[in-house]
């Protein structure tokens, strides 16, 4: 018999914790700053309402449709004759979240290398120097990674209500805390002002130097945000009862995982304006900018640790729903039990993250693998799967299905949304996708 998860607190924790990363700490404030600031967020807003709530109800649907991991799910409510096919295919798509953990696991580690740093109080002394020197140091980065491979696999061995949901429950409970009290004090920073007028105040000339890239970036950040098309939000929906319609939970995840983006600028634009960081600094802001920003500020040492702590946390959750995905998985398509599903899982994810250790060119070329083809891709596929009653599930099944329970019904017209409008976006973010990454 299938596990539940014990509450639905735990579910939307899961759900959340999945889609809750370094996408919304890492990307979100940086291409803010490169697209003019509240006038790219609103944009953000309007492309999750258009493009990640529709895919995320499809995923959290497929999975509580059928009460298994993607393969399986998408193999269990195709027609007949179908089946096989969408086996496959859900197999392929699920591999996925694999190809993620091999690298997101190493990003983890020196999330927790940062962490315990501030934590024994040896924050870098040089950040510009410090990060390099850990990205080259294989020895030290494979430590850490192993450390939150063996954390995440712990949890996951424990089973889905006291390792899973409780976990995920506690960790993104104390994230959101962790947050706000990050937040309270950046807003009250001498040079916030500047900050908030940049990410709060819409900036319409600046966006328009070059609107179709913002335009790109907002669409692709909505997507990747929710972690859609590998599965792992289906295994979300696997585990869920019936009492609450899909589309109001989905509703719930996205403003959680919208909640966290925005309050994380609300961290790091006002410190950034006060300590004269650039807001564009890109993916070295975690890593350099920031703390250097900490190593300025007075009582510095702790606000890094709860900002590394935070993120800690963000990471953790994705890597144990993912990593639970895996699993899940596993024991679905191949009758594994949990603790051989687990063990394997986590000694493969480490094995295989090793060559993103030992080589930084192999995080990029994963992340490319990962958010251009697997993602959008697999996306495109579930939408079609949902719509399409001859090849897939069908639009009548999967509307009754995510609809059930208390809560708002999916609309009727959304049947010409998911069949017109979503593919052609998908097709947008695989072609500007692979194209930036080629001129690049």
């Amino acid at each position: 018999m299938r596990e539940h998860l014990k509450s639905r607190l735990g579910f939307l924790m899961l759900a959340a914790g999945s889609a809750v990363g370094l996408g919304n700490v890492w990307r979100f404030p940086y291409i803010v700053g490169r697209n003019g600031g509240a006038a790219f967020v609103i944009i953000y807003i309007a492309f999750l309402a258009i493009l990640g709530f529709p895919l995320l109800a499809a995923e959290l649907g497929i999975g509580r449709g059928a009460e298994r991991s993607l393969a399986a799910a998408l193999g269990e409510l195709a027609p007949p004759g179908r089946s096989a096919f969408w086996r496959r295919l859900g197999a392929v798509l699920a591999t996925g979240c694999f190809v993620l953990m091999i690298y997101y696991t190493d990003v983890a580690g020196w999330l927790l290398k940062y962490t315990g740093d501030y934590a024994l109080a040896r924050p870098p002394a040089d950040p510009g120097a410090a990060f390099p020197a850990l990205v080259g140091d294989w020895r030290v980065s494979s430590v850490f990674m192993i450390a939150a491979v063996a954390f995440s696999t712990v949890v996951c061995l424990a089973g889905v209500v006291k390792g899973v949901e409780r976990a995920t429950k506690f960790m993104m409970l104390s994230l959101l805390c962790l947050l706000a009290v990050l937040a309270a004090k950046a807003v009250s920073l001498p040079g916030a002002a500047d900050g908030l007028a940049f990410y709060l105040k819409p900036d319409w000339g600046r966006f328009m130097e070059h609107p179709w890239a913002s335009v790109f970036d907002a669409m692709g950040q909505a997507f990747f945000t929710l972690s859609l098309g590998v599965g792992s939000m289906t295994i979300c929906g696997s585990y869920v009862g019936r009492e609450h319609s899909l589309v109001k939970e989905t509703a719930i995840i996205i403003a959680i995982d919208t909640v966290v983006a925005i309050l994380a600028g609300l961290v790091v634009f006002p410190a950034c304006a006060t300590y004269g960081i650039a807001y564009e600094s890109g993916p070295g802001l975690i890593f350099v900018a920031l703390p250097q920003v900490f190593a300025r500020m007075p009582g510095g040492a702790f606000w890094g640790l709860l900002f590394f702590l935070f993120l800690s946390f963000a990471a953790l959750t994705t890597v144990i729903a993912v990593f639970e995905c895996i699993i899940a998985g596993l024991m679905d398509s191949f009758a594994m039990r949990r603790p051989a599903a687990t063990l394997a899982t986590g000694a493969a994810v480490a094995a295989c993250s090793m060559p993103c250790v030992l080589w930084d060119g192999v995080l990029k070329w994963e992340d490319f693998a990962v958010s251009q083809l697997w993602l959008p891709l697999g996306a495109l596929a579930q939408g079609f799967f949902v719509v399409n009653g001859t090849f897939g599930w069908g639009w009548t099944k999967f509307r009754e299905s995510v609809s059930q329970g208390a809560g708002a019904d999916m609309p009727g017209w959304m049947k010409y949304h998911y069949a017109l409008c979503i593919p052609v976006l998908m097709l947008i973010i695989l072609a500007a996708g692979l194209w930036q990454f080629c001129a690049g």
